[in-house]
């Protein structure tokens, strides 16, 4: 994408359409409700979704979902671009991430 789109997207002037918490989610649980969001925003149309995973403070280690959040939004070819959302709407504990208008994810 274009260097412009990304720093939009970081500075949060590209607002998000939908959003998803992970709050409180075991791993897989996670991993299917960020698959089925994804799917489900592709099909809508959406160009940028929020993905609330948390910072990890009541876990008492590094931060799980977090981390798999940001291991997820690499793999599909349908996410153009993904960053910690702006400090008023989640900071490190929350991700913008940037869609493709084409979706090629498997109902």
């Amino acid at each position: 994408i274009q260097h412009r789109v990304y720093h939009d997207l970081q500075r949060g002037l590209i607002e998000p359409e939908a959003s998803l918490d992970l709050h409180g989610m075991r791993v897989a649980d996670a991993r299917q409700a960020l698959h089925r969001f994804l799917q489900q925003s592709l099909h809508a149309g959406r160009r940028c979704i929020r993905v609330v995973h948390g910072k990890g403070r009541r876990s008492g280690s590094p931060p799980v979902l977090k981390q798999k959040v940001n291991q997820w939004l690499r793999q599909p070819g349908e996410v153009l671009a993904f960053c910690s959302a702006p400090r008023w709407d989640g900071g490190t504990g929350a991700a913008y991430v940037l869609l493709s208008r084409k979706s090629r994810l498997t109902p």
